[in-house]
């Protein structure tokens, strides 16, 4: 069954394997669509979800390479990828995740300190604390490095007052991590990254409701807002080179590799619903069956790119500008499946609301509504394309005047 490893390797399928058989709630495989959903709900999770969490917490495999003194799995990269075969196989999704895991704490394991690590990442490895992000601001999107939030130097302590926009989940988060202006007479070397608490005075989150009914985003302003010293990450004055790592690793996770448990074929499954079978027992309109399998192996191809951009990410002190590219790419294959999953529910695909449509045909038209800004959030396609043809192809950079 393994595809790599020996008897070592074998020896931990079957550790995973019994863990999985023992701990993993049976009924969670029958619909891995609502795990997903579970993971990037704003609510807690509930019964079996609630008692999957908090077991895959408690053993660390929600973050199986992460070291294992603060939490994590300590699991080799070849051990990571047994796991997620095991867990495909039962249809177990990792119920740990959000920005914590993705963006800050790959982030904090390099730039932290010790006492920094020993206090944030325990929490971060069982999802107890929701992190958001405060990057942009209204009039630095593209040019982040103008931001204008500032701290101000009061002895022990910060003092942040400024706003930030688009920050995700804003109003459920726990902690911010933050890039504020230290050094207001230089650009890029005058930024700083720091972290807070979301839930003090002087703290203001407003939603933004978007075409797809809900609000992911928020404005957030900050007044007076008391930021102690020891929460600077990074060196004073350097948070543009920890924000530069921490973007990496949010278009990292833009990827799609975090959706082990969900089948390959899930998308064809449920378009036969729709559309119906023919006698072999094949989708019945052979046009669309050929899209959806061709956007199966994209997506296939983009998760076996992602392994191996993850491997050679180790020897290299991290993620690389490859990132860009891997981000554009998942950005296109969701997009397109979105569109083709309203294809094949016809009329039903559109429903908004009403007893008309189920859940499943109302969480499409949502999720081919949000997709769309999946071409712009974490860097928009013309950054990332810029990125690429800079950084990766070694092109000139035809946005200078000469």
């Amino acid at each position: 069954m393994a595809d790599f490893g020996g008897a070592d390797l074998e020896g931990f399928r079957a550790e995973a394997r019994e863990w999985l058989e023992a701990n993993f709630p049976k009924a969670l495989g029958e619909d891995t669509a609502a795990q997903q959903a579970a993971v990037m709900s704003p609510e807690k999770p509930t019964g079996d979800l609630a008692i999957w969490k908090e077991r895959m917490g408690a053993k660390g495999w929600g973050t199986p390479t992460w070291p294992k003194q603060y939490g994590g799995g300590g699991l080799s990269a070849a051990e990571a990828r047994v796991l997620a075969q095991e867990m495909g196989e039962i249809g177990a999704v990792n119920p740990i995740g959000g920005m914590g895991i993705a963006m800050f704490g790959p982030t904090l394991l390099e730039y932290g300190t010790e006492e920094q690590k020993q206090k944030y990442i325990p929490d971060i490895v069982t999802a107890k604390i929701r992190w958001c992000q405060g990057f942009s601001e209204p009039g630095a999107g593209s040019d982040l490095a103008s931001l204008q939030t500032k701290a101000e130097d009061k002895g022990d302590y910060w003092l942040v007052n400024g706003s930030k926009i688009w920050t995700s989940g804003g109003q459920y988060a726990d902690m911010i991590f933050c890039l504020v202006r230290t050094d207001p007479t230089k650009k890029h070397e005058g930024i700083s990254f720091v972290v807070f608490e979301m839930h003090q005075p002087g703290i203001e989150v407003r939603p933004i409701k978007l075409i797809a009914g809900n609000s992911p985003f928020c404005e957030t302003f900050f007044t007076d807002v008391k930021v102690p010293k020891t929460n600077l990450v990074g060196p004073l004055n350097g948070g543009w080179t920890v924000a530069k790592r921490l973007l990496q690793h949010e278009r990292s996770g833009m990827n799609g590799s975090r959706g082990a448990g969900a089948r390959p074929d899930a998308l064809g499954v449920i378009a036969k619903k729709y559309v119906g079978e023919d006698e072999q027992g094949r989708l019945a309109d052979s046009d669309l069956r050929t899209r959806i399998v061709m956007n199966e192996i994209d997506q296939r191809a983009l998760q076996q790119t992602v392994r191996r951009a993850a491997l050679e990410a180790k020897g290299n002190s991290g993620p690389s500008a490859a990132t860009s590219i891997m981000k554009n790419a998942n950005m296109k294959v969701a997009q397109d499946r979105a569109e083709l999953t309203l294809e094949f529910m016809g009329h039903q695909g559109l429903g908004w609301d009403g007893a008309d449509f189920t859940d499943e045909e109302r969480a499409a038209v949502r999720t081919w509504l949000s997709g769309k800004a999946g071409s712009i959030y974490g860097g928009s396609n013309e950054v990332q394309n810029n990125i690429i043809s800079k950084r990766i192809l070694g092109l000139p950079d035809l946005t200078q005047s000469h």
